[in-house]
């Protein structure tokens, strides 16, 4: 039976296993490849990095820094979660594996655009398509940006973003949803309202375009605000307590309502940062170290 088995191998997953690895417990780590870390061409926001490092290269590193205290990490999907006796089962393909606890840092799945993914991932490789104004709304600083999305998520983002620029507009991806007071607030603010459906992405130079029901547009970058989707559902399996978008509720100790059971990152209420991720994943591994403390004997 592991001590822990970490679920998910982001930026919190990550920093667990170096944590729990140091820790000498006996931890595996299972990555399905999709952390959305993996997915910033660059990112300038994250401390002791003046110069920006790419999502890739920061897991990558981070990754080599767990193993090298003998974190164990597999490539593939765990599927299901139970509770046994002493802990809980974990399905991973044709394999059932126990641990004494289990930290989920499965993360989020942002939902797209509809559009081809080559052009996506081209796009967001360029900054031209971009899905976080807390890390990088610095770098669109008086660009013309578009924002996709209505009702007050679209509104929030769009009001968010133009702090940084005085050129930014909220596209609805149908039709715009937005109350009385969500639009004045937008009109109050110089942020123009352009109503869908909006469609036929394309790279055109230095920009990223579509069709509108104002006629084809041109930005700087673009934003979805398109909302995202919780990947909860293990927590769910066995009991743990989630808010109405699937976030995970978590104590300060990061541990969910389920015994044992402990979530780190964006899968857990909070603030959807790579920084804030890492912290939530200290604070888990070191409440699992002392959780399981009086149950492994002392080294000689």
């Amino acid at each position: 039976m592991d001590d822990c088995i970490i679920i998910g191998a982001g930026p919190a997953g990550l920093t667990a296993a170096i944590y729990l690895a140091r820790f000498h417990l006996a931890i595996r780590l299972f990555d399905c490849g999709s952390s959305r870390a993996a997915q910033i061409p660059c990112t300038r926001n994250h401390a002791g990095f003046p110069d920006g490092i790419s999502g890739k290269e920061l897991l990558g590193r981070m990754l080599a820094q767990a193993e090298r205290h003998g974190a164990v990490r597999e490539g593939a999907e765990v599927t299901g979660l139970e509770r046994i006796e002493n802990g809980f089962g974990v399905r991973v393909g044709t394999r059932a594996l126990a641990a004494r606890t289990v930290l989920l840092a499965t993360g989020v799945v942002n939902h797209r655009p509809d559009m081809p993914a080559a052009l996506h991932d081209a796009a967001l490789a360029r900054g031209l398509l971009r899905y976080c104004p807390i890390c990088d709304g610095y770098e669109v600083t008086d660009k013309r940006i578009g924002v996709i999305g209505t009702g007050g998520h679209g509104m929030r983002e769009a009001m968010f973003l133009r702090a940084y620029s005085a050129d930014v507009t909220l596209i609805a991806p149908q039709a715009h949803a937005l109350s009385a007071k969500e639009a004045g607030m937008l009109d109050a603010a110089g942020i123009a309202r352009v109503e869908g459906p909006c469609g036929g992405h394309a790279i055109e130079g230095d920009r990223i375009a579509l069709d509108t029901a104002r006629g084809r547009m041109a930005f700087d970058s673009i934003y979805p605000a398109l909302g995202s989707t919780i990947r909860s559902g293990l927590a769910l399996q066995v009991g743990a307590r989630a808010d109405g978008n699937g976030c995970l509720e978590v104590d300060e100790h990061q541990r969910t309502s389920v015994s044992g059971l402990f979530a780190a990152g964006d899968v857990a209420r909070g603030l959807d940062q790579i920084s804030h991720a890492m912290g939530e994943a200290g604070v888990a591994a070191t409440a699992i170290r002392n959780l399981l403390a009086g149950q492994r004997p002392l080294r000689r």
